[in-house]
């Protein structure tokens, strides 16, 4: 049995809507998949962030205070752009993830367009191979040849129908997943865009608040903690005990200075030199012997 020129260019059409079907179908899923994988390992690297937030801020209880207050303001900041990427992860998931999604369904309802036009198609088949065979066996009998032929051009009829109205929603389908592949991509990087701007602001204060932690300062407290309090009032007391020492010693060579001036007066009294005291001063310390 021949077919019709226009049978034969409905099943190309068919076959060309069946194959761009299938790639929807096919590369969609896949899509969906890698970018759901994308937003699993967004998710992960925020909860590690997490963590490392917490990390930091246990760590900078037990630093100097300058230190102390630049890692508390770190992963105060860094705790900000976790905030910043959980946006980032919902968005990516409502923008981007469920549109792709949806087009299983989108996908299903044509391909059951396409199996409504296809039972059109052969229904209009077998009624041209029923009036083929009604013709070749009752040649002459033309009320049933009429019969047959009214059912073929019943069934074409439909076919064309149907045919059409797959073209339009094919038609349709296409314009409306040109859009949104615009649309999911376009959201992709709109909702990446926003996401590292905000980051990258944030970095900024983060990075300026921990190169502000004043060094020297830290220093000295951390040289401090060296001494203990205890340890600095030992020394204290030390130095203290120096000091009345050499005070002392001091006082000493004062009065002894006035003495000296006494036995000057006194000498001079009784005619004898300063010399002549000292002379007699070893003399008397020399008498026993």
């Amino acid at each position: 049995m021949s077919r019709t020129p226009d049978a034969r260019v409905r099943d190309n059409q068919t076959r060309k809507i069946q194959e761009n079907i299938n790639n929807v179908e096919k590369h969609f899923g896949e899509m969906c998949q890698m970018f759901a994988g994308y937003v699993r390992k967004t998710a992960r690297l925020r909860d590690k962030a997490d963590l490392l937030v917490k990390e930091i801020g246990v760590y900078a209880d037990l630093e100097t205070p300058n230190l102390k207050r630049g890692m508390k303001e770190f992963a105060d900041h860094l705790a900000k752009v976790e905030d910043y990427r959980q946006a980032e992860v919902e968005r990516l998931e409502a923008r981007v993830i469920e549109p792709l999604k949806s087009y299983g369904a989108i996908v299903k309802r044509k391909r059951e367009d396409l199996k409504t036009t296809q039972s059109a198609r052969t229904r209009e088949t077998k009624q041209m191979a029923q009036l083929e065979r009604t013709r070749q066996r009752n040649p002459s009998d033309r009320q049933i040849i009429s019969q047959a032929e009214s059912e073929l051009q019943r069934a074409t009829m439909d076919a064309t129908r149907i045919t059409r109205q797959l073209e339009e929603t094919i038609d349709e389908f296409e314009r409306q997943k040109i859009r949104d592949i615009k649309k999911i991509f376009g959201d992709f990087v709109t909702v990446e865009m926003a996401f590292h701007a905000k980051a990258l602001e944030v970095f900024t204060l983060a990075y300026q608040s921990i190169q502000n932690v004043d060094e020297e300062e830290d220093l000295e407290v951390f040289r401090s903690s060296l001494h203990p309090p205890d340890y600095l009032s030992r020394l204290d007391i030390v130095r203290a005990n120096s000091k009345t020492s050499l005070d002392r010693t001091g006082s000493f060579l004062g009065t002894s200075g006035t003495l000296q001036e006494l036995l000057r007066g006194w000498s001079s009294q009784r005619g004898l030199s300063w010399f002549s005291f000292h002379g007699i001063a070893r003399q008397r310390h020399r008498a026993p012997s």
